[in-house]
C-alpha cells in the first residue's frame, strides 16, 4: 500500500527534529529497517539524497532542508485546515505541541498539562523542554512558553504574567560579608552566575533615574539551571538575581533578602509565544487561558 503524503511528511519532520532515523522509528512504533526502507522510498521517488547517513549521524542535505521547510509548512496547515472545519464543537480536540524552558517546564508546566488532558481529554499534548529557545514556525510548534523579550518577529505574544527580576542573598551571606550600598560595591562580593543563552557572562544590568548601567560581576559558582543557582543562594554562597516567581516564597520565610531596591533589573515576563502567520486554534486559546488561570494567581499572592 503507498503511504499518504501527510504521514511521509510527519515521518520526515520527526526524524529531522530528533536527528536520529531509529528515534523517528520508536516514535512511530516502526522497526529501524522499516524506518530506513520508508526514506529511501521517498528519496527513490524524489529522485534526490534528503539526508546525508553515517554510522553515528544524520544530517539535512540542502533538498533535505527545503523538503522539512515546506513539510512543516503543509502539516501545520493541515492541522489549521481540520481545526477550521471541527471548530464548530464545543469540545477542542487534535494535537497541541508545546515548547517550554527546561526547569519551569518539568515543575510547572508539566503538571498543568495533566491537568489540562483531564478537563479536554480529546486534546494531545506534546510538550518538549529545551533550554534554549527553539524555532516555532520551522519545528511545527504551536506555542511555546517563556520568560523575557520576543525572541522573534514571526512571533506574536500574550503576556500570561509580569514578573519582576531582583537582586538577592541570604541572612548568612550578608552577616559574613556585608550589604551592598551601591552597585559598585558588587564588584566587592561573591555573585552567583546564572549563565542564559547568549547573554554576556558575569554582566548585571540595572535601571536607575533613567539611566542604565552594566556591571561586570565576578563569583566562584556559575551554572546555566536556575534552580542550581538558586540553591546556591539560599545556601549562603552568594549574591543572585532571579524572578520574583522563583523567589516569593524565601522572601516571604526570610530566607532570602532583596538587596538594592531602588535599582530595577530587565523584567522576566512570563509569555505564550505563537506563530504570527498562523491563527490559533481553539485547544491552544484554552490552554492558554488555561495557563493564565493557573499561573496568575499563585505569583501574586508571593
Amino acid at each position: 500500500m503507498k503511504t499518504d503524503l501527510a504521514s511521509e511528511l510527519d515521518f520526515f519532520v520527526r526524524v529531522a527534529r530528533l536527528g536520529s532515523l531509529s528515534g523517528a522509528a520508536r516514535e512511530l512504533d516502526l522497526s529501524p529497517a522499516a524506518a530506513t526502507k520508508r526514506l529511501a522510498g521517498m528519496e527513490d521517488r524524489l529522485g534526490v539524497r534528503l539526508l546525508n547517513r553515517s554510522t553515528r549521524s544524520i544530517s539535512l542535505t540542502n533538498e533535505g532542508e527545503t523538503y522539512l521547510r515546506h513539510a512543516t509548512r503543509i502539516l501545520a496547515d493541515l492541522r489549521d485546515m481540520e481545526e477550521a472545519v471541527t471548530s464548530a464543537g464545543t469540545e477542542p480536540r487534535g494535537l497541541l505541541r508545546v515548547n517550554a524552558t527546561l526547569g519551569f517546564g518539568r515543575t510547572v508546566i508539566a503538571p498543568l498539562v495533566s491537568a489540562f488532558c483531564k478537563r479536554h481529554p480529546n486534546v494531545d499534548v506534546q510538550l518538549d523542554v529545551t533550554d534554549r529557545p527553539v524555532d516555532l514556525v520551522e519545528g511545527g510548534i504551536d506555542l511555546a512558553i517563556r520568560f523575557g523579550s520576543l525572541p522573534d518577529r514571526r512571533l506574536r505574544a500574550r503576556r500570561i504574567l509580569s514578573n519582576r527580576r531582583l537582586l538577592c542573598a541570604s541572612p548568612a551571606y550578608l552577616k559574613r560579608h556585608g550589604e551592598p550600598a551601591s552597585l559598585a560595591d558588587l564588584a566587592a562580593h561573591r555573585c552567583i552566575i546564572h549563565r542564559q543563552n547568549d547573554e554576556a557572562h558575569g554582566v548585571w544590568r540595572f535601571e536607575h533615574a533613567g539611566t542604565t548601567e552594566a556591571i561586570k560581576v565576578s563569583g566562584a559558582l556559575s551554572s546555566n539551571d536556575g534552580d542550581i543557582v538558586l540553591g546556591w543562594a539560599l545556601d549562603g554562597h552568594g549574591i543572585l538575581i532571579r524572578s520574583e516567581w522563583d523567589l516569593a516564597k524565601y522572601l516571604e520565610s526570610g530566607r532570602l533578602r532583596v538587596l538594592l531596591p531602588d535599582y530595577t533589573l530587565p523584567s522576566a515576563d512570563l509569555y505564550v509565544y505563537y506563530p504570527q502567520r498562523r491563527s490559533q486554534t481553539a485547544r491552544a486559546r484554552m490552554f492558554i487561558d488555561f495557563l493564565v488561570e493557573h499561573l496568575e494567581g499563585p505569583l501574586k499572592a508571593g
